[in-house]
């Protein structure tokens, strides 16, 4: 079938998305490079003069908080309750798709590519900063982690699009079959019964 003109659109979107996460690779590689560290295993290694630069720049526990906003302090246990029902999320969602993902032969999301905790090695940010960017850290990690399981569900199941633009949807949103396009998605449906492909495997 020939490309419409909203798809040839979609396709220069998702081709621009890759140059831009390839360049923000590039971006990432080179400050690696300025603020000399590496990554062993998964964990961040300073060079020692450079973590003995950044201990200048902290600023003491004591200090932090006797010199830090009032109404921050009192809205802590607001935002700190979010752990449980965060950490509710983050094993539903684990359990979830260990269980029906094996069913519906889809492949299984990697946690650790979107809950990453590495900020608590920085030398220049004391104990109580370092908890607040590993909640943070935690926090949207779990949220992008159980978007992308989401995604893939969606995907699987019911790979529509939507009647108006929807406000950054997930990367497999691009991929889907046009809202209305009854003859394509029954298609697709049976099709996929006998092939397993996706639409995405289909416009390949």
């Amino acid at each position: 079938m020939e490309k419409t003109v909203l798809e040839d659109i979609q396709e220069r979107l998702a081709a621009a998305r890759r140059e831009l996460e390839e360049e923000l690779d590039r971006r990432i590689a080179a400050q690696r490079e300025r603020f000399r560290y590496q990554l062993e295993q998964g964990k961040v290694r300073f060079e020692k003069d450079m973590r003995a630069w950044q201990r200048q720049y902290r600023t003491g526990l004591l200090r932090y908080v006797t010199r830090g906003n009032l109404a921050y302090l009192l809205t802590a246990p607001v935002i700190y309750g979010l752990v449980i029902p965060l950490a509710l999320l983050d094993l539903s969602v684990t359990i979830y798709q260990q269980i029906c993902f094996r069913v519906y032969g889809i492949d299984r999301v990697k946690r650790g590519d979107y809950v990453v905790i590495d900020r608590h090695h920085l030398a220049y940010l004391n104990a109580l900063e370092k908890l607040n960017c590993v909640y943070c850290g935690y926090g949207n990690g779990v949220i992008a982690y159980a978007r992308e399981i989401a995604g893939r569900t969606e995907r699987f199941w019911c790979p529509i699009k939507h009647a108006s633009r929807v406000a950054d949807p997930h990367p497999h949103f691009e991929k889907f079959l046009e809202y209305g396009d009854a003859e394509a998605y029954r298609a697709w449906v049976e099709h996929y019964r006998r092939t397993k492909n996706r639409p995405e495997d289909e416009k390949a």
